[in-house]
Formats: structure tokens, C-alpha cells, sequence
């Protein structure tokens, strides 16, 4: 009878996951070892991919599979995989085009955009409704469609802000304070009831548009925006929550991303990128690294970060530390210093030519 225990192996670095016998997908296989750190065979362990997956083959299975000899080892032979119906590939439901067209208005604010043209430039503002083609209701709410790379719109995600502080309002009792465009169109008859929601990254859909850009990836579609406002030369992308961190940043797979997860978000993202070894994701650590306890109490974004910056005016305290900031930091005002040093240090970048864009 066998005497160790088994485990699933612990994350340490690329050489720790391997490729999975069932799928075939790459560091996404994570084998059992026993109490000293030694595999058992090399197809015991479990898929991270549950759901379009499943391969989990146990220790307990194995050894059922493998009777010990008298010297208590066991003889690996390769399990024959078990015969897995490939999953049907979930059809995309899409509503037609004319529905974003009709919501997005320039001569009218949601309560977001009222928020926004405090802060930015109402041309600036202007330019995120195009670009992210940010709808407005008739109550005012706005209305953050899912478009995906092929232009098709997946969904589109109504919510509704405080247009005095961009806080936004949860209080179920209000009515529109959160809904989806898909529902609202099924109960009027314009979508059929069989229709099914699949998600995309908010903003997606730029990525066609801008193929040569690095992007950014952040939790809420308002901290998008306002990272698109302060930092128009990156792609700003968000997943729409912490736990939606999931299969769709696959559409990322050949960009350059670093993602910016909230104050409280840092060490889950560290962890779940892990699962999208094709996707080159760097996780910052700007937050987690600077945030004070006060921050950290009230759940900072980047967002939340930026904005304040900018309201405090010059830091008197900020130190400058990288290298190639300390090159430039004489061509910026002091106040842009805490996120010009954190986007140097993210995105690896190298000053190459400085000019003046702006009077």
C-alpha cells in the first residue's frame, strides 16, 4: 500500500505547469507530487481549463490504475485517454448595430460624461463617446457596449453614476441603476428568448483600430476611460470586475498588456494570469506598492489614483527613482511625476525624442 501523500504542486515559475495530456494546451497542467517534492507519473495532475477541459486524473485513480509491486512502486504505464466529447462551441448572439448608433449622443451627457467634463476637456470627453461608443438612456444612464474585434456587439452594460462625485449609485431600489441592453431587448420582443449573452473586454474592439498600441488593463470601464483621457497612447481595456479575469483576455494574445488591477485586486491577478501563458500580461504592482492605508481601506483604482493626483496639484513628497525618469522628469510638471515614473517602469519604456504637443 502506498504510503506518501500526494499534492498538487505549488506555483513556482514557468517549469512548475506543463502541457496537458488531455487539451494539449501549454502551462496549464499542474502535476501531483508527494511530501518531498518528487512527481508521481507525468499524466497525474489537473487542467487549469475546468470548464472547456476537465482532465484531472488523481493519485488515488492512479494507484487503482497501477497496483503497487512489493517494494511499494509503482510501474507507469500511459493512462489511455478517456474519450471526451469536444465541447459545441457556444454561439454568438450579437444585437444589431443600430442600437449603439442610436444611444451614442455628443449633445447630451449621461450621468458619467457629466462626471468626466468636470475633469477633462469636453472635446476629450467627446472623443471617449466615439471611441468606446459610450450610449446614454433615456433616463440618463450610461451605457458601456461590448464590442468585440470583429465589430460585432456582444452586449451592452447599463449602469448609473453620482454626475456630481463618479461614484456609482448600487442602491437596487433606484430604478436603472444596473441592467443589460440584451434583457431589456428580449422583454420588448427585439431579441429572442433563446438568445445567450458572451462577453468581450470592454474596448476590444480598438485593438483593430489601433494594432501597434501597448494596453492597459484595468477592473471597471469607468477607470478605462479616465486612463484613456489622461493616457490616450495606450489602449485602455477593462474586464468589467476583479473575478472577470477570465477567457476573454485572450483576445490579447500578441500585445504587449500590463494590467492594472485595484488596490485590493494585485496578488488574484498575479495569480490568474498564470492561466493565459500564451497572453503576454504583466501585472503592476504600482498600487499594492504605494497605496496608503486609507487607499487601501477605500479600494482605490488607477482612476482613483490619477484623479487625486491631479487635485493635490505638485507632490512635495514623490522621489524619483528610476533612472530614465530622472532623465526626463524636468520636461513634466511635478504632478504627472508619480504616473509618468509607473508608466516608464510597466511598459519598459526609453525616452527617444521629447516635443512640446500642446500649448
Amino acid at each position: 500500500m502506498n504510503q506518501h501523500s500526494f499534492s498538487l504542486q505549488r506555483y513556482s515559475g514557468a517549469s512548475s505547469r506543463f502541457v496537458c495530456p488531455e487539451c494539449g494546451r501549454k502551462a496549464c497542467f499542474v502535476r501531483y507530487v508527494d511530501e518531498n517534492g518528487k512527481h508521481l507519473a507525468e499524466n497525474v495532475g489537473r487542467c487549469n481549463h475546468e470548464s472547456s477541459c476537465g482532465y484531472h486524473y488523481t493519485p488515488r485513480e492512479y494507484f487503482q490504475d497501477h497496483p503497487t509491486n512489493h517494494n511499494n512502486r509503482c510501474e507507469y504505464r500511459p493512462k489511455k485517454p478517456i474519450p471526451r466529447p469536444k465541447p459545441k462551441p457556444v454561439p454568438i448572439c450579437t444585437i444589431p448595430m443600430e442600437y449603439v448608433t442610436r444611444s451614442v449622443k455628443f449633445d447630451r451627457y449621461s450621468t458619467l460624461t457629466k462626471f468626466l467634463v468636470t475633469h477633462f476637456d469636453p472635446l476629450i470627453v467627446k472623443g471617449l463617446v466615439d471611441e468606446y461608443k459610450l450610449g446614454v438612456t433615456k433616463a440618463g444612464d450610461v451605457i458601456y457596449f461590448q464590442i468585440d474585434k470583429e465589430g460585432r456587439v456582444r452586449t451592452g452594460k447599463v449602469m448609473k453614476y453620482d454626475p456630481t462625485t463618479g461614484r456609482r449609485i448600487r442602491d437596487v431600489s433606484n430604478k436603472g441603476c444596473f441592467c443589460w441592453i440584451h434583457n431589456t431587448l428580449k422583454r420588448q420582443g427585439i431579441l429572442p428568448a433563446s438568445w445567450q449573452m458572451t462577453q468581450c473586454l470592454f474596448g476590444v474592439h480598438l485593438l483593430t483600430k489601433y494594432p501597434d498600441k501597448k494596453v492597459g488593463l484595468v477592473e471597471s470601464e469607468k477607470t478605462a476611460l479616465i486612463c484613456a483621457a489622461k493616457m490616450p497612447q495606450y489602449i485602455w481595456l477593462a474586464t468589467g470586475g476583479k473575478s472577470q479575469l477570465n477567457d476573454r483576455v485572450r483576445a490579447l494574445a500578441g500585445r504587449e498588456v500590463v494590467a492594472f488591477p485595484d488596490v485590493d485586486g494585485y496578488y488574484d491577478w498575479k495569480e490568474k494570469v498564470r492561466e493565459f501563458g500564451e497572453v503576454n500580461i504583466k501585472v503592476s504592482d504600482y498600487l499594492e506598492k504605494t497605496a496608503t492605508p486609507q487607499e487601501r481601506e477605500a479600494h482605490i483604482d488607477l482612476a482613483d489614483r490619477l484623479l487625486a493626483e491631479t487635485a493635490r496639484g505638485d507632490p512635495d513628497t514623490f522621489q524619483i527613482t528610476n533612472p530614465v525618469m530622472q532623465q526626463i522628469a524636468k520636461y513634466f510638471s511635478r504632478k504627472y511625476w508619480p504616473e509618468v515614473q509607473a508608466l516608464i517602469e510597466d511598459f519598459d519604456l526609453i525616452p527617444v525624442s521629447i516635443r512640446r504637443t500642446g500649448t
